[in-house]
């Protein structure tokens, strides 16, 4: 661990999305590490342990994540955080004890001064450690503990990775994005793909999601962010397409986004897509026509909702 990190006020949970329930308990973490003139840092697990578990058990394989690491360690450093530790999370790290992660991994490894942590807060092989026994080995060992409470959005509404993955299911970007505090992304490098939105006059950037979460099929108002070393080279509106594109019969799942008033070549680019606005299902066309003025009419809809947002 380099010097400048030890005695850090550490955030600890697996902060997937990064939504405002999670920026409120770094928010805290913040004003401690401030306080204190101590670094400000995140831990978190990869692979998430739920994927783990789930590969253990031999359940489904698709993937839940709404921020990959790579998005989430973008986000995190947008709010000020010093350092992301990554920790992998693998049978031996699944197997420790609550004492053993407290020592081996907290202190010895990682020299923490002070743990901001959710209420309901478990740790250890079994879960098997909580809130009073962390807050008890802090006493013990000289580390602090704060524990944060849920953050609710309207009409007491908890907010949840899992709520936030329902909405982006039930095709509602704009729900989603009033629980994580930012519009929710897709986040990939261009694919070349077979060319034919370049033929119809909308050529598109094709993207695979790999490890993230599937949203619902059809076509969105969207934002985009073309990146470079993750930093942001210049946004454009567009509107994008996801899923299997019943005409072509494509098997996986695709992102296919058409930026506005661009000329460029984007093969290769990193994107983060944003999802603003849900428009229609997907549909099957009776002839290449017809889904040309379909698409006419989808990219219209699109900037009419993007000069309406913020």
């Amino acid at each position: 661990m380099p010097a400048a990190l030890r005695g850090a006020v550490v955030a600890i949970g697996n902060f997937d999305g990064v939504h405002r329930g999670h920026r409120a308990l770094i928010a805290e973490a913040k004003v401690q590490a401030e306080a204190r003139k101590a670094p400000l840092a995140v831990l978190s697990f990869e692979p998430h342990p739920q994927e783990y578990f789930r590969a253990l058990r031999g359940e489904s394989t698709e993937s839940f994540r709404l921020t990959p690491l790579r998005a989430k360690a973008r986000l995190l450093a947008d709010l000020g955080v010093d350092a992301l530790f990554a920790l992998t999370f693998d049978a031996e790290m699944a197997g420790r004890s609550p004492q053993d992660f407290v020592q081996t991994v907290l202190l010895d490894g990682l020299s923490i001064g002070g743990i901001v942590v959710g209420h309901d807060f478990e740790f250890g092989k079994g879960r098997a450690g909580n809130l009073a026994a962390l807050s008890y080995m802090g006493e013990m060992e000289g580390f602090t503990v704060t524990a944060f409470d849920t953050v609710t959005a309207a009409g007491d509404e908890k907010i949840s990775s899992t709520l936030i993955r329902q909405l982006l299911k039930d095709a509602r970007p704009e729900d989603a994005a009033r629980l994580l505090g930012h519009w929710w992304a897709v986040e990939a490098r261009v694919e070349h793909g077979d060319a034919r939105g370049r033929t119809m006059g909308f050529p598109t950037a094709n993207m695979h999601l790999g490890h993230c979460l599937a949203p619902a099929f059809g076509v969105y108002a969207v934002r985009v962010s073309i990146l470079d070393n993750d930093k942001v080279v210049s946004r454009h509106d567009g509107v994008a397409n996801f899923g299997i594109r019943p005409m072509y019969q494509v098997n996986v799942p695709l992102m296919e986004t058409h930026l506005f008033d661009f000329d460029g070549d984007l093969y290769g680019k990193y994107l983060s897509v944003e999802l603003v606005r849900w428009i229609r299902s997907e549909a099957k066309f009776d002839s290449l026509d017809a889904l040309i003025v379909q698409i006419g009419a989808d990219a219209a809809k699109a900037r009419e909702i993007l000069a309406k947002t913020a």
